[in-house]
Protein backbone atom coordinates (compact mmCIF):
# COMPACT_ATOMS: atom_id res chain seq x y z
CA UNK A 1 0.00 0.00 0.00
CA UNK A 2 1.02 3.63 -0.40
CA UNK A 3 2.53 5.16 2.70
CA UNK A 4 0.22 8.11 2.94
CA UNK A 5 0.15 9.21 6.58
CA UNK A 6 2.23 10.50 9.45
CA UNK A 7 1.14 9.43 12.93
CA UNK A 8 1.45 12.06 15.65
CA UNK A 9 1.45 10.97 19.28
CA UNK A 10 0.33 13.90 21.44
CA UNK A 11 0.91 13.01 25.08
CA UNK A 12 -0.72 15.66 27.28
CA UNK A 13 -1.25 16.37 30.94
CA UNK A 14 -4.72 14.86 31.19
CA UNK A 15 -4.95 12.60 28.13
CA UNK A 16 -2.99 10.87 25.40
CA UNK A 17 -4.01 11.44 21.80
CA UNK A 18 -3.05 10.00 18.45
CA UNK A 19 -3.73 11.80 15.18
CA UNK A 20 -3.14 10.73 11.58
CA UNK A 21 -2.13 13.48 9.13
CA UNK A 22 -2.28 13.26 5.35
CA UNK A 23 -0.01 14.98 2.83
CA UNK A 24 -2.19 18.09 2.93
CA UNK A 25 -1.34 18.41 6.62
CA UNK A 26 -4.91 17.72 7.64
CA UNK A 27 -5.93 15.45 10.51
CA UNK A 28 -7.91 12.53 9.14
CA UNK A 29 -8.51 10.56 12.35
CA UNK A 30 -8.15 11.19 16.09
CA UNK A 31 -8.20 8.88 19.09
CA UNK A 32 -7.91 9.93 22.72
CA UNK A 33 -7.70 8.31 26.12
CA UNK A 34 -7.75 10.15 29.45
CA UNK A 35 -5.83 8.99 32.51
CA UNK A 36 -5.83 9.68 36.25
CA UNK A 37 -4.33 12.71 37.95
CA UNK A 38 -2.81 12.00 41.37
CA UNK A 39 -2.59 14.57 44.17
CA UNK A 40 -0.74 12.90 47.09
CA UNK A 41 -0.32 16.18 49.00
CA UNK A 42 -1.45 19.78 48.52
CA UNK A 43 0.56 21.26 45.67
CA UNK A 44 1.89 17.85 44.57
CA UNK A 45 0.84 16.36 41.21
CA UNK A 46 1.79 12.91 39.89
CA UNK A 47 0.98 10.49 37.07
CA UNK A 48 1.48 6.75 36.91
CA UNK A 49 4.10 6.23 34.17
CA UNK A 50 2.31 3.07 33.04
CA UNK A 51 -0.87 5.11 32.53
CA UNK A 52 1.04 7.51 30.29
CA UNK A 53 2.47 4.70 28.20
CA UNK A 54 -0.60 2.45 28.02
CA UNK A 55 -2.98 5.31 27.20
CA UNK A 56 -0.66 6.53 24.43
CA UNK A 57 -0.24 3.05 22.96
CA UNK A 58 -4.00 2.44 23.09
CA UNK A 59 -4.69 5.77 21.38
CA UNK A 60 -2.21 4.93 18.60
CA UNK A 61 -3.69 1.50 18.01
CA UNK A 62 -7.24 2.87 18.15
CA UNK A 63 -6.63 5.61 15.60
CA UNK A 64 -5.28 3.06 13.12
CA UNK A 65 -8.17 0.68 13.76
CA UNK A 66 -10.96 3.24 13.46
CA UNK A 67 -9.50 4.76 10.28
CA UNK A 68 -8.71 1.40 8.65
CA UNK A 69 -5.17 2.63 8.04
CA UNK A 70 -2.65 -0.20 7.90
CA UNK A 71 0.70 0.16 9.71
CA UNK A 72 2.54 0.03 6.38
CA UNK A 73 0.68 3.17 5.31
CA UNK A 74 2.32 5.09 8.16
CA UNK A 75 5.55 6.62 6.91
CA UNK A 76 6.76 7.91 10.30
CA UNK A 77 5.79 8.74 13.87
CA UNK A 78 6.21 12.14 15.49
CA UNK A 79 5.99 12.65 19.26
CA UNK A 80 4.99 15.70 21.25
CA UNK A 81 4.52 15.77 24.99
CA UNK A 82 3.92 17.53 28.28
CA UNK A 83 7.43 18.76 28.80
CA UNK A 84 8.83 19.13 32.32
CA UNK A 85 7.14 16.04 33.77
CA UNK A 86 9.89 13.78 35.12
CA UNK A 87 10.21 9.99 35.16
CA UNK A 88 13.03 7.70 36.34
CA UNK A 89 13.17 3.98 35.68
CA UNK A 90 15.40 0.93 35.92
CA UNK A 91 17.07 0.29 32.57
CA UNK A 92 17.25 -3.44 33.26
CA UNK A 93 13.59 -4.00 34.13
CA UNK A 94 12.02 -0.98 32.43
CA UNK A 95 10.03 -0.34 35.62
CA UNK A 96 9.68 3.20 37.02
CA UNK A 97 11.12 3.76 40.49
CA UNK A 98 8.33 6.23 41.37
CA UNK A 99 5.33 7.95 39.89
CA UNK A 100 6.01 10.67 37.34
CA UNK A 101 6.34 14.11 38.94
CA UNK A 102 4.16 16.40 36.81
CA UNK A 103 5.24 19.84 35.59
CA UNK A 104 2.56 21.44 37.79
CA UNK A 105 3.99 19.90 40.97
CA UNK A 106 5.36 22.35 43.58
CA UNK A 107 7.16 19.91 45.89
CA UNK A 108 10.60 21.34 45.09
CA UNK A 109 9.71 25.01 45.60
CA UNK A 110 11.83 25.24 48.76
CA UNK A 111 14.75 23.64 46.93
CA UNK A 112 14.52 26.41 44.33
CA UNK A 113 14.31 29.03 47.08
CA UNK A 114 17.49 27.68 48.64
CA UNK A 115 19.43 27.79 45.36
CA UNK A 116 18.26 31.34 44.73
CA UNK A 117 19.43 32.33 48.21
CA UNK A 118 22.81 30.85 47.29
CA UNK A 119 23.01 33.19 44.31
CA UNK A 120 22.60 30.50 41.66
CA UNK A 121 19.65 31.99 39.74
CA UNK A 122 21.77 33.99 37.28
CA UNK A 123 24.00 30.97 36.51
CA UNK A 124 21.01 28.79 35.68
CA UNK A 125 19.39 31.53 33.60
CA UNK A 126 22.59 32.20 31.65
CA UNK A 127 23.21 28.53 30.87
CA UNK A 128 19.66 27.22 30.42
CA UNK A 129 17.53 30.28 29.65
CA UNK A 130 15.22 29.31 32.51
CA UNK A 131 14.32 30.72 35.91
CA UNK A 132 14.84 28.67 39.04
CA UNK A 133 11.39 27.24 39.58
CA UNK A 134 9.84 23.94 40.64
CA UNK A 135 8.17 23.86 37.20
CA UNK A 136 11.30 22.44 35.56
CA UNK A 137 12.69 18.91 35.64
CA UNK A 138 16.07 19.33 37.34
CA UNK A 139 14.89 19.69 40.93
CA UNK A 140 12.31 16.96 40.34
CA UNK A 141 15.14 14.61 39.30
CA UNK A 142 17.09 15.49 42.43
CA UNK A 143 14.00 14.89 44.58
CA UNK A 144 13.59 11.40 43.12
CA UNK A 145 17.27 10.58 43.66
CA UNK A 146 17.14 11.83 47.26
CA UNK A 147 13.76 10.43 48.29
CA UNK A 148 13.29 7.11 46.49
CA UNK A 149 14.96 4.25 48.30
CA UNK A 150 17.74 2.74 46.20
CA UNK A 151 17.56 5.34 43.42
CA UNK A 152 21.11 6.63 43.88
CA UNK A 153 22.40 3.06 44.14
CA UNK A 154 20.79 2.27 40.78
CA UNK A 155 22.35 5.44 39.37
CA UNK A 156 25.82 4.41 40.59
CA UNK A 157 25.33 1.01 38.94
CA UNK A 158 24.41 2.71 35.65
CA UNK A 159 20.90 1.26 35.76
CA UNK A 160 18.84 4.39 36.40
CA UNK A 161 17.40 6.27 33.42
CA UNK A 162 16.01 9.82 33.56
CA UNK A 163 13.54 11.09 31.04
CA UNK A 164 10.89 13.60 30.26
CA UNK A 165 7.72 12.06 28.83
CA UNK A 166 9.04 11.91 25.25
CA UNK A 167 12.02 9.87 26.44
CA UNK A 168 9.77 7.47 28.35
CA UNK A 169 7.56 6.96 25.29
CA UNK A 170 10.51 6.42 22.94
CA UNK A 171 12.04 3.92 25.37
CA UNK A 172 8.83 1.90 25.41
CA UNK A 173 8.09 2.29 21.70
CA UNK A 174 11.54 0.92 20.83
CA UNK A 175 11.42 -1.91 23.34
CA UNK A 176 14.04 -0.26 25.55
CA UNK A 177 16.58 0.11 22.77
CA UNK A 178 16.65 3.92 22.52
CA UNK A 179 17.16 6.39 25.38
CA UNK A 180 16.95 9.85 23.82
CA UNK A 181 15.30 13.24 23.90
CA UNK A 182 15.46 16.34 21.69
CA UNK A 183 16.84 19.85 22.39
CA UNK A 184 13.39 21.38 22.93
CA UNK A 185 12.62 18.99 25.79
CA UNK A 186 16.18 19.01 27.11
CA UNK A 187 16.04 22.80 27.31
CA UNK A 188 13.26 22.51 29.91
CA UNK A 189 15.26 20.54 32.48
CA UNK A 190 17.56 23.15 34.13
CA UNK A 191 20.40 20.81 33.13
CA UNK A 192 20.93 21.62 29.43
CA UNK A 193 23.28 24.32 28.17
CA UNK A 194 21.29 25.86 25.31
CA UNK A 195 24.35 27.65 23.92
CA UNK A 196 26.52 24.53 23.64
CA UNK A 197 23.66 22.13 23.00
CA UNK A 198 24.74 19.62 25.64
CA UNK A 199 24.13 18.68 29.25
CA UNK A 200 25.98 21.08 31.54
CA UNK A 201 28.33 19.32 33.98
CA UNK A 202 28.48 22.23 36.44
CA UNK A 203 24.70 22.40 36.70
CA UNK A 204 24.48 18.62 37.01
CA UNK A 205 26.90 18.79 39.95
CA UNK A 206 24.82 21.50 41.65
CA UNK A 207 21.68 19.39 41.19
CA UNK A 208 23.46 16.13 42.11
CA UNK A 209 22.15 14.41 38.98
CA UNK A 210 24.63 11.93 37.41
CA UNK A 211 25.20 12.49 33.67
CA UNK A 212 24.95 8.72 33.19
CA UNK A 213 21.23 8.83 33.92
CA UNK A 214 20.53 11.32 31.13
CA UNK A 215 19.38 10.54 27.58
CA UNK A 216 21.23 11.26 24.35
CA UNK A 217 20.07 14.54 22.78
CA UNK A 218 19.03 13.93 19.16
CA UNK A 219 17.64 16.41 16.59
CA UNK A 220 13.93 17.20 16.76
CA UNK A 221 13.58 16.12 13.12
CA UNK A 222 15.58 12.98 12.35
CA UNK A 223 15.05 9.22 12.39
CA UNK A 224 15.99 8.29 15.95
CA UNK A 225 14.76 4.70 16.06
CA UNK A 226 11.99 2.32 15.09
CA UNK A 227 9.02 0.96 16.96
CA UNK A 228 9.23 -2.60 18.18
CA UNK A 229 7.44 -4.68 15.51
CA UNK A 230 5.25 -6.31 18.15
CA UNK A 231 3.43 -3.02 18.85
CA UNK A 232 1.93 -2.28 15.44
CA UNK A 233 2.79 -5.33 13.34
CA UNK A 234 5.79 -3.68 11.70
CA UNK A 235 8.65 -1.38 12.63
CA UNK A 236 7.74 2.29 12.01
CA UNK A 237 10.41 5.01 12.03
CA UNK A 238 10.25 7.50 14.91
CA UNK A 239 11.38 10.67 13.16
CA UNK A 240 9.99 13.68 15.04
CA UNK A 241 10.16 14.78 18.66
CA UNK A 242 9.46 18.12 20.34
CA UNK A 243 7.87 19.46 23.48
CA UNK A 244 4.24 20.36 23.03
CA UNK A 245 4.61 24.13 22.90
CA UNK A 246 7.54 24.12 20.50
CA UNK A 247 5.65 21.65 18.34
CA UNK A 248 2.66 24.00 18.30
CA UNK A 249 4.93 26.85 17.21
CA UNK A 250 5.91 24.81 14.14
CA UNK A 251 2.36 23.53 13.71
CA UNK A 252 1.27 27.17 13.41
CA UNK A 253 4.13 27.58 10.91
CA UNK A 254 5.66 30.37 12.99
CA UNK A 255 8.93 29.43 11.34
CA UNK A 256 10.33 32.94 10.87
CA UNK A 257 11.67 35.31 13.55
CA UNK A 258 8.97 37.61 14.91
CA UNK A 259 6.08 35.17 14.48
CA UNK A 260 4.22 34.12 17.62
CA UNK A 261 1.56 31.72 18.81
CA UNK A 262 -0.36 31.07 22.00
CA UNK A 263 -1.70 27.66 23.00
CA UNK A 264 -4.73 27.59 25.29
CA UNK A 265 -4.68 24.24 27.03
CA UNK A 266 -4.42 23.17 30.65
CA UNK A 267 -1.99 26.05 30.90
CA UNK A 268 -1.35 28.87 28.46
CA UNK A 269 1.89 29.03 26.51
CA UNK A 270 3.01 31.85 24.28
CA UNK A 271 6.11 31.46 22.11
CA UNK A 272 7.86 34.00 19.92
CA UNK A 273 10.26 32.69 17.28
CA UNK A 274 13.63 34.46 17.55
CA UNK A 275 15.38 32.37 14.88
CA UNK A 276 19.01 31.37 15.45
CA UNK A 277 19.38 34.24 17.96
CA UNK A 278 19.15 33.36 21.63
CA UNK A 279 17.34 36.35 23.19
CA UNK A 280 17.86 36.77 26.93
CA UNK A 281 14.80 38.03 28.79
CA UNK A 282 14.90 40.92 31.25
CA UNK A 283 11.27 40.27 32.19
CA UNK A 284 11.36 36.73 33.58
CA UNK A 285 10.41 35.06 30.32
CA UNK A 286 12.13 31.87 29.25
CA UNK A 287 14.69 31.51 26.50
CA UNK A 288 14.10 28.06 25.08
CA UNK A 289 15.09 25.88 22.14
CA UNK A 290 12.31 25.84 19.55
CA UNK A 291 13.62 22.88 17.52
CA UNK A 292 16.56 21.47 15.62
CA UNK A 293 15.85 20.11 12.16
CA UNK A 294 18.52 17.60 11.06
CA UNK A 295 21.85 19.43 10.52
CA UNK A 296 20.33 22.92 10.41
CA UNK A 297 21.15 25.45 13.15
CA UNK A 298 19.15 25.32 16.35
CA UNK A 299 16.15 27.67 16.40
CA UNK A 300 15.26 29.53 19.60
CA UNK A 301 12.14 31.11 21.07
CA UNK A 302 11.04 33.34 23.92
CA UNK A 303 8.32 31.71 26.00
CA UNK A 304 5.86 32.80 28.62
CA UNK A 305 4.32 29.93 30.56
CA UNK A 306 0.99 30.42 32.33
CA UNK A 307 0.29 27.49 34.62
CA UNK A 308 -3.51 27.57 34.78
CA UNK A 309 -5.76 28.45 31.82
CA UNK A 310 -8.20 25.77 30.68
CA UNK A 311 -7.70 24.09 34.05
CA UNK A 312 -9.60 27.01 35.61
CA UNK A 313 -12.62 26.12 33.50
CA UNK A 314 -12.24 22.46 34.51
CA UNK A 315 -12.31 23.62 38.13
CA UNK A 316 -15.56 25.52 37.56
CA UNK A 317 -17.00 22.25 36.24
CA UNK A 318 -15.47 19.67 38.60
CA UNK A 319 -14.71 21.73 41.71
CA UNK A 320 -17.36 24.42 42.03
CA UNK A 321 -19.79 22.50 39.78
CA UNK A 322 -21.31 25.74 38.46
CA UNK A 323 -21.05 24.58 34.84
CA UNK A 324 -21.64 21.18 33.28
CA UNK A 325 -19.30 21.64 30.30
CA UNK A 326 -16.71 24.08 28.99
CA UNK A 327 -18.83 24.64 25.90
CA UNK A 328 -21.51 26.54 27.82
CA UNK A 329 -19.10 29.17 29.17
CA UNK A 330 -19.21 31.28 25.99
CA UNK A 331 -22.93 31.96 26.22
CA UNK A 332 -22.78 32.44 29.97
CA UNK A 333 -19.99 35.02 29.72
CA UNK A 334 -21.81 36.89 26.95
CA UNK A 335 -25.06 36.93 28.94
CA UNK A 336 -23.73 39.61 31.32
CA UNK A 337 -22.71 43.09 30.21
CA UNK A 338 -19.29 42.94 31.90
CA UNK A 339 -17.49 41.14 34.70
CA UNK A 340 -19.41 43.07 37.35
CA UNK A 341 -16.13 44.02 39.00
CA UNK A 342 -15.23 40.36 39.59
CA UNK A 343 -11.67 39.20 38.91
CA UNK A 344 -10.46 35.62 39.12
CA UNK A 345 -6.73 34.90 39.52
CA UNK A 346 -6.37 31.12 38.93
CA UNK A 347 -3.06 30.72 40.77
CA UNK A 348 -3.90 27.21 41.98
CA UNK A 349 -0.25 26.13 41.70
CA UNK A 350 1.38 29.54 41.91
CA UNK A 351 1.95 32.05 39.13
CA UNK A 352 4.14 31.42 36.12
CA UNK A 353 5.58 33.99 33.74
CA UNK A 354 6.27 36.80 34.18
CA UNK A 355 5.59 36.76 37.94
CA UNK A 356 7.08 33.40 39.02
CA UNK A 357 5.44 33.44 42.42
CA UNK A 358 5.50 29.90 43.79
CA UNK A 359 3.44 30.95 46.78
CA UNK A 360 0.53 32.71 45.06
CA UNK A 361 -2.81 30.95 45.25
CA UNK A 362 -6.15 31.19 43.49
CA UNK A 363 -8.27 34.22 44.33
CA UNK A 364 -11.69 35.58 43.36
CA UNK A 365 -12.10 39.25 44.31
CA UNK A 366 -14.70 41.97 43.79
CA UNK A 367 -17.69 39.86 44.80
CA UNK A 368 -20.91 41.65 45.79
CA UNK A 369 -24.48 40.53 46.45
CA UNK A 370 -25.10 41.21 42.77
CA UNK A 371 -22.41 38.76 41.63
CA UNK A 372 -23.67 35.68 39.81
CA UNK A 373 -22.17 32.48 38.52
CA UNK A 374 -22.15 34.14 35.08
CA UNK A 375 -19.84 36.84 36.42
CA UNK A 376 -17.52 34.21 37.88
CA UNK A 377 -17.49 32.25 34.62
CA UNK A 378 -16.76 35.42 32.67
CA UNK A 379 -13.99 36.35 35.10
CA UNK A 380 -12.45 32.88 34.65
CA UNK A 381 -12.38 33.26 30.86
CA UNK A 382 -11.05 36.81 31.14
CA UNK A 383 -8.26 35.63 33.46
CA UNK A 384 -6.84 33.54 30.61
CA UNK A 385 -6.67 36.63 28.39
CA UNK A 386 -5.18 38.83 31.13
CA UNK A 387 -2.40 36.33 31.83
CA UNK A 388 -1.64 36.16 28.11
CA UNK A 389 -1.46 39.94 27.91
CA UNK A 390 1.03 40.03 30.80
CA UNK A 391 3.31 37.72 28.84
CA UNK A 392 2.93 39.48 25.49
CA UNK A 393 3.85 42.87 26.94
CA UNK A 394 7.08 41.36 28.28
CA UNK A 395 7.83 39.77 24.90
CA UNK A 396 7.44 43.09 23.15
CA UNK A 397 9.91 44.69 25.54
CA UNK A 398 12.47 41.85 25.44
CA UNK A 399 12.46 41.28 21.69
CA UNK A 400 11.91 44.87 20.53
CA UNK A 401 9.51 43.32 18.02
CA UNK A 402 6.12 44.91 17.41
CA UNK A 403 3.96 41.83 16.95
CA UNK A 404 1.58 42.03 14.01
CA UNK A 405 -0.75 39.21 15.04
CA UNK A 406 -1.09 36.31 17.43
CA UNK A 407 -1.84 32.85 16.07
CA UNK A 408 -3.82 30.77 18.54
CA UNK A 409 -4.58 27.09 19.13
CA UNK A 410 -5.75 24.70 21.81
CA UNK A 411 -9.20 23.70 23.00
CA UNK A 412 -10.26 27.12 24.32
CA UNK A 413 -9.83 28.89 20.97
CA UNK A 414 -13.27 27.64 19.94
CA UNK A 415 -14.67 30.09 22.50
CA UNK A 416 -15.39 33.20 20.41
CA UNK A 417 -15.97 35.35 23.51
CA UNK A 418 -12.49 34.56 24.80
CA UNK A 419 -10.83 35.14 21.45
CA UNK A 420 -12.51 38.52 20.95
CA UNK A 421 -11.66 39.60 24.50
CA UNK A 422 -8.07 38.49 23.87
CA UNK A 423 -7.80 40.62 20.73
CA UNK A 424 -9.30 43.58 22.61
CA UNK A 425 -6.79 43.27 25.45
CA UNK A 426 -3.77 42.84 23.17
CA UNK A 427 -4.71 45.45 20.60
CA UNK A 428 -3.62 43.17 17.73
CA UNK A 429 -5.49 40.63 15.58
CA UNK A 430 -5.92 37.13 17.00
CA UNK A 431 -5.87 34.52 14.24
CA UNK A 432 -7.51 31.11 14.57
CA UNK A 433 -6.37 28.51 12.01
CA UNK A 434 -8.60 26.05 10.20
CA UNK A 435 -6.68 23.20 11.78
CA UNK A 436 -6.47 23.75 15.53
CA UNK A 437 -4.60 20.46 16.06
CA UNK A 438 -1.39 22.43 15.81
CA UNK A 439 0.58 20.68 18.54
CA UNK A 440 0.16 17.30 16.89
CA UNK A 441 0.68 18.90 13.47
CA UNK A 442 4.07 20.21 14.59
CA UNK A 443 5.14 16.72 15.64
CA UNK A 444 3.88 15.34 12.33
CA UNK A 445 5.73 18.04 10.38
CA UNK A 446 9.01 17.25 12.15
CA UNK A 447 8.62 13.54 11.40
CA UNK A 448 7.48 14.12 7.83
CA UNK A 449 10.40 16.45 7.09
CA UNK A 450 12.87 13.85 8.33
CA UNK A 451 11.64 11.15 5.93
CA UNK A 452 10.84 13.39 2.94
CA UNK A 453 7.07 13.18 3.32
CA UNK A 454 7.16 16.98 3.01
CA UNK A 455 10.14 18.47 1.14
CA UNK A 456 10.70 21.49 3.39
CA UNK A 457 9.30 24.13 5.72
CA UNK A 458 8.18 26.26 2.76
CA UNK A 459 5.86 23.45 1.67
CA UNK A 460 4.47 23.19 5.20
CA UNK A 461 3.80 26.93 5.28
CA UNK A 462 1.56 26.57 2.23
CA UNK A 463 -0.57 24.03 4.12
CA UNK A 464 -1.53 26.50 6.89
CA UNK A 465 -4.96 28.15 6.56
CA UNK A 466 -6.70 30.76 8.70
CA UNK A 467 -10.30 30.16 9.75
CA UNK A 468 -11.11 33.48 11.43
CA UNK A 469 -9.39 36.69 12.49
CA UNK A 470 -10.60 38.52 15.60
CA UNK A 471 -9.88 42.25 15.25
CA UNK A 472 -9.50 44.43 18.37
CA UNK A 473 -12.57 46.59 19.02
CA UNK A 474 -12.21 47.86 22.60
CA UNK A 475 -11.31 51.47 23.34
CA UNK A 476 -7.89 51.96 24.92
CA UNK A 477 -9.42 53.72 27.93
CA UNK A 478 -11.70 50.77 28.66
CA UNK A 479 -8.83 48.33 28.25
CA UNK A 480 -6.62 50.30 30.64
CA UNK A 481 -9.33 50.32 33.29
CA UNK A 482 -9.80 46.54 33.05
CA UNK A 483 -6.05 45.90 33.23
CA UNK A 484 -5.82 48.12 36.31
CA UNK A 485 -8.43 45.93 38.02
CA UNK A 486 -6.53 42.78 37.02
CA UNK A 487 -3.31 44.22 38.46
CA UNK A 488 -5.01 44.88 41.80
CA UNK A 489 -6.37 41.32 41.84
CA UNK A 490 -2.89 39.91 41.18
CA UNK A 491 -1.54 41.78 44.17
CA UNK A 492 -4.04 40.04 46.42
CA UNK A 493 -3.17 36.57 45.14
CA UNK A 494 0.60 36.87 45.44
CA UNK A 495 2.58 35.38 48.31
CA UNK A 496 -0.52 33.85 49.89
CA UNK A 497 1.04 30.65 51.25
CA UNK A 498 4.03 32.38 52.80
CA UNK A 499 1.68 34.75 54.61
Amino acid sequence: MNQDYVLALDQGTTSSRAILFDRAGKPVAVAQQEFDQLYPQPGWVEHRPHDIWSSQLNAARNVLAQSNVKPDQVVAIGITNQRETTIMWDRRTGLPVHNAIVWQCRRTAEDCDRMRSEGLASLFQQRTGLVLDAYFSGTKARWLLDNVAGARDLAREGRLAFGTVDTWLIWNLTGGRVHTTDPSNASRTLMFNIERGDWDDELLKILSVPRETLPLVSPSSAVIGETDPSLFGRAIPIAGNAGDQQAALLGQVCASPGMSKNTYGTGCFMLLNTGSEKVASKNNLLTTVAWKIAEEPVQYALEGSVFIAGAAIQWLRDGLKIISSAAETEAMAASVRDNGGVYFVPAFVGLGAPHWDQYARGTIVGLTRGSTREHIVRAALESIAYQTRDVLECMREDSKIDLKELRVDGGAVQNDFLMQFQADLLGIPVVRPSNTETTAAGAAFLAGLAVGFWPGVDEIARLWERERTFEPQMKASERDLLVEGWTHALERARGWVSG
